[in-house]
């Protein structure tokens, strides 16, 4: 439909048509479920005149009326119209309100009760445990980020790859006053963007700013779809927080859930006494899940994502719950639940979610979209021209499962789970990914990140290093949650902000941080970790295979010739000295990451900074170099440039070279006679003075010359211990179809 072909910064006077459009034309679009900004329609508004309009979707209300505190709460006083032939919508104008007048919906359900709903599309909520709307002007707050945005949309333009360092956070519990309070909107703006840029980060993702009624649902839970949460401030102030991340140059990415929504009385559940948004109750979490074959609804949600990337700015979406959103028997342990051609898929969500896709692309091509789908579901992050859902991203669950197992393995077993370490690789290019260590990994008795690595105090910080390497260097996106920079110890509770004080107090906190750092500038630095991460020209295992140590090595390969980097990763607490690593070229590779070294908690061993490659093939490769590893570590090389080759030398340097030989051998001998004859007259002179000089006794001797010991035996070289023979390279996947994409 044209909604979804507006583009507003080329044709402004389109934009006021579409924005001021008759009712008749809107409520046409909304009931199509083509109404990509029905925001600007439902809810309240300030008119021209001053009056406040008020508009609502209740198909099988008997009577609607605005209540609040202008008027006592009165529902006869301000009764809704009922517009002829349009579908269920409700109307009316009220004069003399104010921006932060408190309101809600009278209405008279189908069954004659009377419900006081806070409205589904206002701007802005009371604070919890307070549930009424709040009369709310977004207009006002003053961008600055136009450049950002035009950037934005030329790199998009180009195809161009950039750096994915996601920092998942929840506002509430990053930072608190010290009374516990919360941290508002506009102090997250002074804080949080040095912040995240001196950590070396590139984006931030915020766990659900939308208003919900319980802290402990952490956001998932929600009643005010279009309103950012009052519990951090007002909306101008969340304009202002993203303002200052785009100004820091961190992309913003919000977390958004159209997949179920919560039973609290004053929200969307039973409107207008029927399921008016609902198809059905979540079997797991007693949620409701929506309805997707309404237009109506999918006109809500589509409006609700474009709304957050309209008049928030923000960079994209992080879908939530997708796997639940796109199985019929998801949560069901009964019976089999089929659509009509006999598969478990909901085609009412999957035509949704392309929907959605496809008016966010075609808007802002720039957006994150980026689905948390936890099963194999195919081409969840193809286009949908392709047969796609038209996701650009999805999280890599799998590779989160099996790597979080291997590192909680035994290190003297882990020989037996290479596969955990290497399995991620066979479907790595059939989606794009983001690689998540997200809040999920850290809560419910789960234990911390830095907690489930195997073994004492210290060797869990050698592991956890290590495995932020491994996951830094593996393709795919990055996302980590907030703390584990310094690796806490404790479960995250979102009641409480984390616990800085250890990386101030102490040393394996704070050297962790400054590991975190020093890894996330890295990435940042180095083309080859995220210039190609959707196909094998961007990795190329040296050796996966070598499970008897429990070691890896790979390949990271940017697009300009010899960009690459040398990954060795280590994962038993013993080290290889005189390890042998193919390499492609004969270059000189120079290190750039070492997690044993002291400054970042490790034992210091001796590693080289340089290693120059020998013409001596390995793993299959032409070329090697032989290093030192230090036990549970991993080890990254940069490529230099390609050595010289040797000199060859031609037919006159060669003659030369066997004239200047003879004659130093000649000259040598001469040397030698010379000296000889030397030492014999000088011998002989000296014995016929002592004679002359000295009354010598004619039957005494001149004493033999002591004789001088023969040179000591020199003990024969040491015998170098035969490097350990190293599996061949497994036989890497062929490009699957998927990954040709």
């Amino acid at each position: 439909m044209f909604s979804d072909c507006l583009e507003r910064k080329l044709f402004p006077e389109f934009e006021r048509k579409y924005t001021n459009m008759k009712t008749k034309d809107a409520a046409y679009l909304f009931h199509q479920g083509t109404y990509n900004q029905a925001y600007e329609f439902f809810g309240s508004h300030f008119e021209d005149d001053g009056d406040v309009v008020f508009r609502l979707w209740a198909p099988h209300a008997q009577k609607v009326a605005v209540v609040g505190d202008f008027n006592g709460w009165d529902p006869d006083a301000n009764p809704m119209k009922r517009l002829d032939d349009l579908g269920g919508i409700w109307e009316v104008s009220i004069s003399g309100l104010k921006q932060g007048d408190l309101y809600k919906y009278a209405i008279t359900q189908k069954d004659g009760a009377v419900a006081f709903k806070s409205d589904p599309y206002a701007f802005y909520s009371e604070k919890r445990p307070a549930t009424a709307s709040v009369i709310w002007d977004l207009s006002g707050f003053k961008w600055t980020d136009e450049a950002w945005q035009k950037k934005e949309r030329k790199t998009a333009e180009a195809s161009e790859p950039y750096p994915m360092n996601i920092y998942e956070m929840h506002l509430g519990s990053w930072r608190t006053h010290e009374d516990g309070t919360f941290l508002t909107y506009d102090e997250l703006a002074d804080v949080l963007p040095q912040y995240l840029n001196d950590m070396g980060y590139t984006h931030v993702e915020f766990m659900p700013v939308m208003e919900h009624p319980f802290d402990g649902s952490w956001g998932y839970q929600l009643t005010g779809f279009f309103s950012a949460t009052s519990r951090y401030g007002t909306p101008q102030g969340l304009m202002k927080l993203i303002d200052a991340l785009h100004a820091a140059g961190i992309h913003v990415i919000l977390d958004w859930v159209p997949g179920h929504f919560c039973k609290d009385a004053h929200g969307l559940y039973m409107l207008d006494g029927t399921n008016t948004y609902e198809a059905a109750e979540h079997p797991q979490w007693g949620t409701m899940e929506f309805d997707y074959g309404k237009p109506e609804v999918v006109t809500f949600l589509l409006s609700n994502a474009y709304f957050w990337m309209d008049q928030y700015h923000a960079d994209g979406l992080r879908i939530d719950g997708v796997a639940s959103m796109l199985y019929l028997n998801y949560g069901y342990d009964d019976e089999w639940r089929k659509n009509e051609f006999g598969g478990n898929d909901d085609l009412k969500a999957v035509a949704f979610l392309r929907k959605l896709n496809t008016v966010i692309f075609q808007n802002f091509p720039y957006a994150i979209m980026a689905a948390e789908e936890s099963t194999a579901y195919p081409m969840v992050s193809w286009p949908v021209d392709a047969g796609g859902l038209g996701f650009n991203y999805k999280w890599e669950m799998g590779w989160m499962h099996d790597t979080l197992s291997y590192m909680m393995t035994d290190p003297y077993v882990r020989s037996q789970f290479q596969n955990k370490l290497t399995f991620s690789m066979s479907y790595a290019f059939s989606e794009s990914y983001i690689l998540p260590l997200s809040h999920d990994e850290v809560v419910h008795g789960k234990k911390s990140l830095i907690d489930k690595m195997f073994g004492e105090y210290d060797m869990k910080f050698d592991q956890y290093r290590l495995l932020l390497a491994f996951m830094f260097t593996h393709p795919g996106k990055k996302l980590t949650f907030m703390g584990s920079e310094f690796a806490p110890f404790i479960e995250w509770n979102e009641a409480k902000q984390l616990e800085w004080f250890m990386a101030e107090e102490y040393d394996n906190h704070r050297q962790m941080k400054d590991y975190v750092r020093t890894l996330n500038r890295l990435y940042q630095k180095e083309k080859a970790l995220w210039q190609i991460d959707d196909s094998w020209d961007g990795f190329k295992w040296i050796d996966p295979d070598n499970a008897s140590q429990s070691v890896v090595t790979f390949r990271r390969i940017g697009k300009k010739p010899g960009d690459e980097l040398i990954c060795i990763m280590n994962f038993v607490p013993t080290g290889h000295e005189s390890y042998i690593v193919g390499v492609p070229e004969d270059r000189t590779y120079r290190l750039v990451l070492n997690t044993d070294e002291e400054g970042f908690g490790g034992s210091g061993a001796p590693v080289k900074k340089t290693a120059k490659a020998k013409k001596s093939s390995w793993n299959g490769l032409d070329y090697s170099i032989t290093i030192s590893i230090p036990p549970m570590s991993a080890l990254i090389y940069k490529a230099g440039k390609l050595n010289p080759p040797p000199k060859k030398k031609t037919a006159a340097s060669k003659a030369d070279s066997t004239a200047t030989a003879e004659t130093a051998k000649k000259g040598k001998k001469t040397s030698r006679r010379t000296s000889k004859n030397a030492k014999s007259e000088t011998a002989e002179t000296t014995a016929v003075k002592a004679a002359e000089t000295s009354k010598v006794p004619k039957t005494s001797k001149i004493p033999a010359a002591s004789k001088i010991p023969a040179t000591s035996k020199v003990p024969e070289t040491s015998k170098v211990p035969e490097t350990s023979k190293v599996p061949e390279t497994s036989e890497v996947p062929t490009k699957s179809k998927a990954s040709e994409k």
